[in-house]
């Protein structure tokens, strides 16, 4: 560790690139795309195909599977911003991005062949669930949670169950869709409302 003149520390040598950084995630990505299993894939492949030297990628990952899990994070767009104002209108936010994220060809290809090896790599979907999955299945269960308290939704819905209704119903969509653009505009809204049938109070 170096200090600056503010007495701030900071990490000896040079600073990482996000250039380089965007360039190993890209290939990461591009790799597992083209139908290279996790296992199959090396960090001397990643590297050749970002353009770097290894050494730049270990400055950043300890390991490939923390690099993988990295990438297929970076496929999940952020949580969006919920206005509160109605569960309806929070709960088709979340499925939107849901389906913006997963609804690219690319995506599903990469997801796909990456999750047919997670029972071959559970530490590295272990990180990609917590960094990535979780985050999205609290903000619905709190979303779910707080309809129950206003009375938006039944007093005794259970929100887990909710919660598989709403995400397993757009997935299952996702799933089926063959080009990029086969997914219509109002789907998550579609979607909600006609759940909220069965779940409103």
């Amino acid at each position: 560790m170096t200090t600056t003149e503010t007495g701030t520390a900071r990490p000896a040598g040079r600073p990482r690139s996000e250039k380089a950084e965007k360039a190993i995630i890209e290939a990461t990505l591009d790799l597992i795309g083209e139908g290279m299993g996790i296992s199959e894939l090396s960090i001397e492949a990643i590297a050749s195909r970002a353009g770097v030297g290894k050494t730049t990628i270990y400055r950043r990952w300890s390991n490939k599977e923390d690099l993988v899990a990295d990438a297929l994070a970076s496929l999940k767009a952020p949580i969006p911003p919920l206005a509160g104002v109605s569960v309806r209108d929070d709960l088709v936010a979340l499925l939107d991005t849901m389906m913006r994220e997963s609804g690219q060809s690319r995506t599903r290809c990469v997801m796909n062949i990456a999750m047919s090896e997670s029972d071959r790599h559970p530490e590295l979907f272990a990180k990609f669930m917590k960094q990535a999955v979780e985050p999205r299945t609290a903000a619905m269960t709190d979303v779910l949670e707080r309809g129950i308290r206003t009375g938006e939704l039944r007093a005794d819905l259970e929100p887990r169950l909710a919660n598989g209704a709403l995400a397993g119903t757009m997935m299952w969509h996702i799933k089926r869709a063959k080009d990029d653009g086969d997914l219509p505009a109002d789907l998550p809204a579609r979607i909600v409302d006609n759940l909220l049938r069965g779940m409103a109070g």
